[in-house]
């Protein structure tokens, strides 16, 4: 793995560890954005946190690091409704940061992007992979 690959690595298991923990500091913030659709929010909350800490810890592992990316892949995609709900109540609100709600939807396809490129799938699917 090329030194940048690696820095982008342990950047991004950085920044789910962190998120993850974010959730048992300040639940109130993902509490509010959980769709009214959805039961037993708190619990959600922490199972979500819990999850993003599991799977930034199994990416910093070769043995583990696809199932890690797949988790968080999995998990970014059933957090998108989180997401939608917050864009749809920062309109109704007026909220001033409304742009920013808008702009968290695409870079949910971003951010998959980017821990697709740590899994067993994407190296043997690309063409770097196959020439080399």
């Amino acid at each position: 793995m090329t030194a940048t690959k690696k820095f982008f690595l342990y950047g991004m298991a950085m920044l789910y560890v962190l998120a993850g923990v974010n959730h048992f500091w300040h639940p109130e913030g993902y509490l509010r954005l959980m769709p009214d659709f959805l039961p037993l929010h708190e619990q959600l909350n922490y199972l979500t946190g819990i999850l993003e800490v599991l799977f930034a810890i199994l990416l910093l592992f070769r043995v583990t690091r696809s199932t890690g990316a797949w988790g968080l892949i999995i998990l970014l995609i059933l957090i998108f409704p989180a997401n939608i709900q917050m864009a749809v109540d920062y309109t109704q609100e007026g909220h001033p940061l409304v742009w920013l709600a808008y702009l968290r939807l695409p870079l949910q396809l971003i951010l998959i992007w980017w821990v697709m490129i740590y899994t067993n799938w994407y190296r043997s699917h690309t063409i770097q992979h196959r020439v080399l």
